[in-house]
């Protein structure tokens, strides 16, 4: 496979420092196709374009590259950091990427007061609180409170319930809490509770067991019996949840075990958590462009794709997952991972990191419930992708779409949502890859029209959505190029409704010169009846019944459903900020009760007197036209 680049780029390669750093590769369009790091730039980036790859995954990138960027840093450590952050935010197509919005949650214990509060948290961390984890879920973090209630009687409730107590409540009577709130226990006890339940909590559980017996016995010589069997319960309890809880090897108080396994296209990253000696769950990881990915994340000093898929994905997670999560001081290993990047992420974290390969005994056992849980997780995947691609498959032959590739396949779908015709919304998402893609989600604030109009929120919607994209798309036609990134047309464009809004959409599409076979319209069948829908077209073809059972049906219904819920939450979210605007209306200077009852009743509500002129304001009785024009500048 011969390969051409431009001089220019050949002379940039050639002109790079022998230094750490960071490279970008970009095609023809712009498009970012591959972040990585490197020891020595150079090196690194001359070996793409000196070697002939042939046919594969990196001859194929390669052959793309018309531009590069390069960035240099002072250590691997920081290319390390570089790397990652870039591949996390800008999301290129070669690199193996894991995406997790979600934070991870702790158990946190409120400072600065003298009876802690023990409470579920995620969000970012204060010094003046002592937090806990990070757990591996929320369900994890609660199970740790109710023991928490259960061996400690720590309290959970907010601060403005707990100062304003007059009796204990439920939870003091079925032993949950001790009742701080109304003075059942001495600050002096409580503190106790909170230090053994804090030690506990960090894997000293034997030695809080011990602490608590001598406490005990203590109290019994001293005839103090009522003391003596509060804690003798404290004992009994700590001790069943002992004998619950798998802590047969103390010595490992936090550990993180990693395994990974690949099929069929895909991988699974199975992350187990052991904090405080306790296995506490774990959670599974999916990366995407995996295939795309295989044989680029190898070591700095080879470009050859000989590293196994398993370890290039585990070295990917490593690198992506501890730039913003605390690391533990050992990780167990389902594959051998570079000393590199354990170098570089000790550098990075400050951290001291232990990598266990072939763990012994409780290790061991931690690892194989891993690799267990990471090939069901993964089996799971595959299962439900497998069922996703035959109702594409199946909806491509019900339609008879002119595709080959059903990755291919792009669905949109528009829906309008209001309340009597307040706080007009349309909703257009996504299908392709045979997913819904939530980022490319939008909605529409559809203003102008009669309240209430869906037909013209509709033709609003469709011209928004395709006005500018059909002149492009014209214009490329008359000049025979298409620009690069110019977006494209989906396959099929649905909408929510029966002949009158598919009419509404073959007068938008002939007006802007688009296809009209791309339009179908999802209809309620007799008596509204879901399985009943029926699909109405466009360009003149009878409808079609897909049948209750379909496969087609069914993707149709997801496509419509999840449009229609979308438009929803961002109605009531618009309906929400108009209403909140009454309370301005009484924050204005000159309106009392009796001035915005007769706008309310006059106008009909907020949102009419938010689209009433200054005129009509000043004809309500009791407004001037001074204070109208300061209404109408409040609301406006």
């Amino acid at each position: 496979m011969s390969v051409t680049h431009s001089d220019e780029l050949l002379r940039e390669v050639a002109a790079l420092p022998s230094l750490p750093g960071v490279y970008r590769y970009f095609d023809a369009e712009e498009q970012l196709l591959y972040v990585g790091k490197a020891i020595n730039l150079k090196r690194r980036v001359s070996s793409y374009f000196q070697k002939n790859h042939g046919g594969t995954r990196i001859g194929h990138m390669v052959s793309k590259i018309v531009r590069l960027e390069t960035t240099v840093v002072r250590s691997e450590a920081e290319a390390l950091l570089l790397e990652n952050n870039l591949i996390k935010t800008l999301n290129p197509r070669y690199n193996i990427l894991f995406r997790d919005d979600k934070s991870y949650p702790y158990l946190k214990m409120t400072g600065g007061t003298d009876f802690t509060r023990v409470t579920y948290y995620r969000g970012t961390i204060e010094k003046k609180h002592h937090y806990f984890g990070p757990y591996p879920s929320a369900w994890a973090v609660k199970e740790a409170i109710l023991l928490m209630q259960k061996v400690f009687r720590l309290r959970t409730c907010e601060d403005t319930v707990f100062s304003n107590r007059s009796r204990p409540c439920l939870l003091y009577q079925i032993k949950r809490c001790s009742a701080p709130c109304v003075g059942h226990i001495s600050v002096q006890d409580y503190g106790n509770d909170v230090a053994n339940a804090e030690r506990f909590l960090r894997g000293d559980a034997l030695d809080v067991m011990r602490t608590l017996e001598a406490r005990m016995m203590a109290h019994a010589e001293q005839l103090e019996f009522e003391q003596a069997a509060e804690l003798r319960n404290q004992v009994a309890a700590l001790s069943n949840v002992l004998h619950q809880q798998s802590m047969d090897n103390v010595e490992d108080r936090d550990v993180d075990i990693l395994a990974v396994k690949v099929r069929g296209g895909r991988a699974c990253v199975n992350l187990a958590m052991v904090r405080g000696g306790r296995h506490l769950g774990d959670r599974p990881y999916f990366p995407v462009q995996v295939d795309e990915a295989i044989g680029f994340e190898e070591d700095d000093a080879v470009v050859s794709g000989t590293t196994p898929v398993e370890v290039q994905v585990l070295e990917a997670f490593l690198a992506q997952h501890y730039i913003s999560i605390p690391m533990p001081a050992t990780l167990i290993l389902s594959e051998r991972v570079s000393k590199s990047l354990l170098q570089a992420l000790i550098e990075q974290t400050g951290i001291r990191v232990n990598a266990v390969y072939q763990p012994r005994e409780q290790r061991r056992a931690w690892l194989e419930m891993a690799q267990t849980n990471a090939a069901l997780q993964l089996g799971r995947l595959l299962a439900e992708e497998g069922s996703q691609q035959a109702r594409t498959r199946a909806l491509v032959d019900a339609l008879d779409l002119p595709l080959e590739n059903l990755d291919a396949l792009r669905v949109e779908c528009f829906d309008i949502s209001h309340t009597s015709g307040e706080a007009t919304q349309a909703s257009c998402v996504v299908f392709q890859h045979h997913s819904m893609q939530n980022a490319q989600y939008r909605r529409y604030n559809i203003e102008g029209i009669t309240p209430g109009d869906d037909y013209a929120a509709m033709r609003q919607v469709l011209t928004r959505r395709y006005g500018k994209l059909a002149e492009v798309l014209k214009q490329s036609k008359h000049a025979g190029t298409t620009p690069p990134g110019t977006g494209r047309l989906p396959d099929l464009v649905l909408v929510d409704g029966g002949k009158g809004q598919v009419a509404i959409a073959r007068e938008v599409f002939h007006d802007l010169g688009l296809d009209l076979s791309l339009i179908a319209g999802v209809e309620k069948g007799e008596g509204r009846k879901v399985g009943l829908e029926e699909l109405v077209f466009a360009d003149g073809r009878e409808k079609v019944y897909l049948g209750a059972d379909s496969a087609a049906l069914m993707l149709v219904a997801q496509i419509r459903d999840e449009a229609h819920r979308f438009a929803i939450t961002g109605m009531r979210a618009q309906r929400a900020k108009v209403r909140v605007g009454g309370g301005k209306l009484e924050e204005i200077a000159g309106i009392g009760p009796k001035r915005r009852a007769r706008l309310l009743q006059r106008f009909g509500g907020v949102r009419g007197v938010a689209l009433a002129s200054a005129e009509d304001l000043a004809n309500v009785e009791g407004i001037s036209r001074e204070l109208a024009e300061e209404i109408y500048r409040a609301l406006h």
